[in-house]
C-alpha cells in the first residue's frame, strides 16, 4: 500500500458508530453561508454536571471530519466521566486558515455558552484534545481562546507552520510518484466544505502540497517567505506566554509526517515561559501511533493522557 494511502487511511474514519456506546447527539454550532458546521456530543447516562473534552480531528486541515474519533478512545473518555464534544470545521483549500481558526473559536464559544444547559457540562472544566492538525488546532487554543481551556493534549501536533517541513518539498513524500496539479485540484473543490463526501480522495491534494512545499500557501492563502510575519498569529510556538494552559505533548520519534522536532520546539517554549507541561516521546513511534493501543508503549501513553486530563479537570 502506498505510504500516502497509509497516512490518509490513518486519518480517515476508522470506526463506525452504527452501534453507539451511548446515544450521540449532533448539533449545528454554526452556519457559514449555506453550510451547517456540526458537532457530535456523547454523554453517558446520568444528570450530574461533568467535565468535557473538546475534541478536534486531524487531516492537515484538508481532510477528515468529526467522526474520526477512535472508538477505543471515545469509550475510555466516557468511562472516565467526560462528556465528549467532537467538532467539524471548514477545510482547506476551499476555506483559508483564518476562517478555520474562527470556526474553532465559534465552536469553543458555543460549548462554553450552550454546554451547561444542553449537555450538563461544567464550562470551567473543559480540556482540548487533538491529533496531528487537530493537535495544531489544540495548541492554538492555548493563546486564542477565552476563557482558557483547562488543559491541552496534543497528539503529534505542531507549533510552527512556516518551518521548512511544511514550506519546502518534503523528502519523505517525494519518494512517491508526483501528483499532477490538475489531479490535485480535482480532488478538492471550490465551495466550502466541513464534512467531505470523499475524505480519502482529498489526500491527493495534501500529497501534492507536501511534494511541492505548498501547504502554508494553499492553506493560509499567504506566502510563507514574502509574508512570514503574517503567519505569527497562527503559529502557537511564537505565542507561548505565562498563563498558557497545562499541556501534554505526545509524539513518535520516527514520525514521517509531522517532525518530532515540532513537539520538541513546543516543549522548549513551555520551559522558557514556565508553562506546566509533559512531553511523552514514543520510541520508534510513527504518525498515528495511538491507533494501536495493544502496543504496550501506546497503551501506557494513553493511560497518562487519562491521568493528565483527570488531574486538570477536577
Amino acid at each position: 500500500m502506498p505510504l500516502a494511502t497509509v497516512f490518509v487511511l490513518a486519518l480517515a474514519v476508522t470506526a463506525s458508530f452504527a452501534q453507539e456506546p451511548v446515544p450521540k447527539q449532533t448539533f449545528t454550532y454554526k452556519t457559514a453561508g449555506n453550510l451547517n458546521i456540526q458537532a457530535d456530543v456523547w454523554r453517558a447516562p446520568g444528570d450530574d454536571v461533568r467535565p468535557a473534552i473538546f475534541w478536534i480531528h486531524g487531516g492537515a486541515l484538508i481532510m477528515g471530519h468529526r467522526g474520526n474519533l477512535r472508538r477505543a478512545h471515545l469509550d475510555r473518555y466516557l468511562g472516565e466521566g467526560f462528556v465528549v464534544v467532537s467538532i467539524d470545521y471548514r477545510l482547506a483549500p476551499e476555506t483559508k486558515l483564518p476562517d478555520i481558526l474562527e470556526d474553532v473559536n465559534d465552536a469553543w464559544r458555543w460549548v462554553q455558552q450552550k454546554g451547561p444547559e444542553m449537555f450538563r457540562i461544567d464550562p470551567r472544566r473543559v480540556a482540548v484534545v487533538g491529533h496531528s492538525a487537530g493537535g495544531y488546532l489544540t495548541l492554538t487554543t492555548g493563546h486564542r481562546q477565552q476563557p482558557r481551556p483547562r488543559a491541552l493534549v496534543s497528539f503529534y501536533g505542531y507549533g510552527d507552520i512556516t518551518a521548512d517541513w511544511y514550506s519546502k518539498p518534503d523528502p519523505f513524500y517525494l519518494k512517491q510518484p508526483a501528483v499532477p496539479e490538475q489531479e490535485a485540484r480535482q480532488s478538492v473543490g471550490t465551495a466550502p466544505v466541513a464534512e467531505p463526501a470523499s475524505p480519502n480522495r482529498r489526500g491527493r491534494f495534501y500529497l501534492y502540497c507536501r511534494q511541492l512545499g505548498l501547504w502554508p500557501k494553499e492553506v493560509a492563502g499567504l506566502d510563507p517567505v514574502a509574508e512570514r510575519s503574517a503567519f505569527e498569529p497562527f503559529s502557537p510556538a511564537h505565542n507561548v506566554k505565562a498563563g498558557w494552559p497545562p499541556t501534554l505533548l505526545l509524539h513518535g520519534d520516527q514520525d514521517t509526517d509531522v517532525p518530532f522536532s515540532q513537539s520538541e520546539q513546543m516543549a522548549a517554549e513551555f520551559r522558557k515561559h514556565g508553562v506546566a507541561h509533559e512531553f511523552i516521546a514514543i520510541r520508534e513511534g510513527s504518525h498515528g501511533f495511538d491507533g494501536r493501543l495493544e502496543d504496550p508503549q501506546a497503551r501506557e501513553a494513553f493511560e497518562r493522557v487519562i491521568a493528565f486530563l483527570k488531574r486538570h479537570t477536577r
